[in-house]
């Protein structure tokens, strides 16, 4: 065989085993706790898809956990808070319980209130991720993603919203801030009933408060535009009690990545701001 054309075959070869091989491997997720008191993350993978290697463990301050998802994992991760478990496993948290009366959630979702940090991997070749407060809040939470290709925007909340929620929303004396869903019921808060599309449901005074609090946050069911981002082939950090200064750097690294972005695709829109700006000079 041709040199050139065995160098060819063997570039093709080992192309098509390191894709393979990032398919087996999934993504890689990285939990980081900066508060401080110990935090017990919890997970949930949605309904009949594939599972991480635990539902609930315990993270100490300045400590992190990393995990491997199968291709094509989805589901949610958050904090739980003022938890207390026996040597054996059982026990339970003032926020963010999961009901399961273990360390291990074993299929159980998160009590309300509770930040969300939720993921769906591989959509379409893209992975869609959110930080969500529709079910309230209790900790601080962001998620970064490295590695990947696209916008890969960083999301997320390190407003302490339990200092300045509302009283009608506070949660276990302060511990938490409850959604206006949860605290009212009403569908016009809820996205239910006669307000359960986006036609109808609205921001409310409540959501606009956690909006404003955490902009890149979901802040009521219909927030998408804001508040849902995609990444390419990437690994996930997600940090709980962040600090703003990390955080005002990520918001900075996102405006300029937005910015080559439209420069990079939109060189006549630059051309007539430019024009327009020498002109208003």
């Amino acid at each position: 065989m041709d040199r050139s054309v065995f160098q060819l075959y063997l570039t093709f070869i080992l192309s098509i085993t390191l894709l393979f091989s990032s398919e087996v491997c999934g993504t890689t997720f990285t939990f980081v706790n900066k508060c401080e008191v110990t935090v017990w993350p919890g997970i949930l993978a949605n309904a009949g898809g594939p599972k991480l290697d635990s539902t609930g463990f315990e993270l100490p301050p300045d400590s992190s956990r990393t995990f491997i998802s199968p291709a094509g994992w989805s589901g949610r991760f958050w904090g739980r808070t003022e938890c207390t478990f026996s040597d054996s496993g059982t026990g339970s948290c003032k926020t963010g319980d999961c009901g399961s009366g273990q360390l291990e959630c074993h299929g159980s979702g998160a009590a309300p209130p509770v930040t969300l940090a939720e993921f769906t991997l591989g959509t379409g070749g893209l992975d869609f991720y959110d930080v969500s407060l529709v079910d309230g809040y209790n900790l601080p939470m962001i998620v970064e993603a490295t590695g990947g290709s696209g916008m890969c925007a960083s999301t997320g909340c390190v407003t302490d919203l339990n200092r300045v929620c509302p009283s009608e929303l506070r949660a276990g004396n302060g511990a938490a801030c409850r959604s206006a869903c949860e605290a009212f019921g009403s569908p016009k808060y809820c996205c239910s009933g006669g307000f359960n599309s986006p036609s109808t449901c609205k921001p409310t005074v409540y959501s606009q408060m956690f909006k404003a609090a955490c902009p890149r946050s979901y802040s009521y069911a219909y927030d998408d535009p804001t508040s849902t981002f995609t990444c390419s082939g990437a690994d996930y950090t997600v940090t709980f009690c962040p600090s703003t200064s990390r955080y005002y750097k990520m918001l900075i690294y996102n405006l300029y990545y937005t910015v080559f972005s439209i420069a990079r695709f939109m060189p006549a829109f630059f051309s007539l701001s430019l024009r327009f700006l020498t002109f208003v000079a």
